[in-house]
């Protein structure tokens, strides 16, 4: 019996690309349109190679906290189970923090955000 997906996750960035969601989770997600508030992209150069290999780049987007409450990031919603979030865990590089946001649907959902603003750097 195939495991149930119990989770959100919010991506804004590689995964979700189709090529990053087949190696990760060995299928493509389905997801919804869906934006982060509050939030603006920036980006972050990554060293890790096989996530280098997944994505096809060493320049990743990550979101930071915006001064300008008119600033959103725009993403998809997926729906994951337990070991697709420890799959996106792992692929996720010591930059990142997963965090629960709250979406502009008022949708609760975890996202990686930008460690350094976390205190979990």
């Amino acid at each position: 019996m195939a495991e149930e997906a119990t989770h959100l996750l919010f991506s804004y960035g590689t995964l979700q690309q189709g090529e990053v969601q087949l190696a990760r989770f060995g299928r493509l997600l389905d997801g919804r349109p869906d934006a982060l508030p509050g939030h603006r992209l920036d980006h972050v150069r990554i060293t890790d190679p096989e996530v280098i290999a997944a994505s096809g780049s060493d320049l990743h987007p990550l979101v930071v906290v915006s001064t300008d409450p008119a600033d959103a990031v725009d993403g998809s919603v997926f729906a994951i189970t337990d070991a697709e979030l420890a799959a996106a865990d792992d692929y996720e590089a010591d930059d990142y923090v997963r965090a629960e946001v709250a979406l502009r649907s008022g949708t609760r959902a975890w996202a990686y955000l930008d460690a350094r603003q976390s205190g979990h750097e």
